[in-house]
């Protein structure tokens, strides 16, 4: 019997823990639920708890038959894994993959930030499978960023390596959730494209199958609408577009990885999506016809736990 190894992938709500064999082959995915209070206190011992659990069903013994773990989280992670802060947990200060590792008896536990986990699983068993250089983008409730150059992330010095959704690409002043203005999310995440279509409704009284959606009006909404060819989803999507492919050119021409690979739930759109983002990059990387590839991430929600598991490979 192999090795295995386990990927943790810790979200707001939940956790998600996959057992991996070390060749990338899934062979058991589970959740536990994400308990934020207290500063966030419960959460590791939690994941601890559920993979003992989990690997006494299987009869597997932790320090024999688990070469170790890997751990994305939602946050900029140090070289050695030190997180100052993690929003969404209530994280402040600490070294979750030393205190994992300790709650593990010991085994080798490695952490990144998710967006860059999540791109390194997509490199191994994904929509980037058979490329060594990638850059994925996760198009979700914020724009998410993962580099991985010659199969290794690019975290950079302060952990702000491929954040490629805070990238200002348009001039407003309506501030992003990070404190800036006109960044990538505010116009390509979920949120963004409905706020962009509750923008253009405002503007114009022209009749679209999004105003039965009002306010309410989702990114799903506006994609639907435009693949049934509604003209004001349509502009929403050129706007959209628009930005996406401003961005990954600069990012293109900034590290030349040999395909985008673009997940999140907005990616769900699928091949009309690409081939919309398709036309405004060629048209911001006119400077040759031979660059990266745009293409779709097929591991969904589980590809952080397979990018955690690579992690510690």
């Amino acid at each position: 019997m192999g090795m295995k190894c386990i990927g943790v992938d810790i979200g707001g709500t939940s956790v998600k823990i996959g057992l991996f064999e070390t060749t990338g082959e899934l062979l058991d995915k589970w959740e536990v639920k994400t308990r934020k209070e207290d500063g966030g206190v419960n959460i590791l011992p939690d994941v601890a708890a559920s993979i003992r659990k989990k690997l006494d069903e299987k009869g597997l013994d932790l320090k024999k038959d688990v070469a170790g773990a890997g751990m994305g989280v939602p946050g900029p992670v140090m070289p050695d894994g030190y997180v100052e802060v993690c929003v969404n947990l209530g994280w402040r200060d600490l070294n979750p993959q030393e205190e994992l590792s300790r709650l593990l008896d010991g085994i080798p536990v490695k952490s990144g930030n998710d967006a860059n986990v999540a791109a390194l699983g997509e490199m191994w068993q994904g929509g980037g499978k058979g490329y060594s250089d990638l850059v994925m983008v996760t198009l979700g409730t914020g724009v998410g960023g993962g580099v991985i150059l010659d199969q290794k992330i690019i975290a950079g010095k302060h952990g702000l390596g491929g954040e490629i959704g805070h990238i200002h690409v348009r001039d407003e002043w309506e501030h992003c959730n990070c404190g800036g203005v006109g960044c990538l999310e505010q116009v390509s995440s979920a949120t963004g494209i409905a706020r962009e279509a509750r923008r253009t409704m405002a503007k114009s009284d022209k009749p679209s199958a999004l105003r039965e959606f009002g306010d309410n009006v989702s990114a799903k909404d506006v994609l639907d609408a435009a693949k049934a060819g509604d003209e004001m989803a349509l502009e929403v999507m050129k706007t959209v577009s628009h930005y996406l492919g401003l961005a990954l050119a600069q990012v293109a021409l900034t590290v030349d990885p040999e395909i985008f690979v673009i997940g999140g739930g907005v990616s769900k759109a699928g091949q009309f999506l690409i081939d919309m983002i398709q036309k405004d990059y060629d048209h911001f990387t006119p400077i040759s016809e031979n660059k990266a590839k745009l293409g779709l991430a097929t591991l969904g929600n589980d590809a952080g736990i397979y990018g955690a598991a690579r992690l510690v490979l």
